[in-house]
């Protein structure tokens, strides 16, 4: 399946578009990682487990628009954009949207 953060996919045509398709995840941080940030914290640095988790979360988002947008009949989703929020203390929603068309 074809992403694009722009409106078009350069070299392709949009012949159809389906509207707007959504994935989201939430997650919850775990208390070993907590344990590891705080003290990653002291010393700085990344801080590989939340990297770990945001990576996860983001591929998991994605994964369900593009699920929606294929169910839908389209090879693409163009215009895509991220968007995170706090759901809960220690709790955080990464959200996906974009417009599923189909591109020949």
């Amino acid at each position: 399946m074809l992403m694009s953060n722009i409106e078009t996919i350069p070299g392709k045509t949009i012949t159809t578009c389906f509207g707007v398709v959504a994935g989201s995840t939430v997650r919850s941080k775990h208390v070993g990682r907590d344990i590891m940030a705080s003290l990653k914290n002291i010393v700085g640095g990344e801080l590989r487990g939340y990297t770990e988790l945001l990576e996860e979360s983001r591929a998991s988002a994605i994964e369900r628009m593009q699920a929606q947008a294929t169910q839908m009949g389209a090879n693409a989703v163009v215009n895509v954009r991220f968007s995170t929020s706090s759901v809960a203390a220690g709790a955080a929603e990464i959200y996906v949207y974009g417009t599923a068309v189909t591109v020949v």
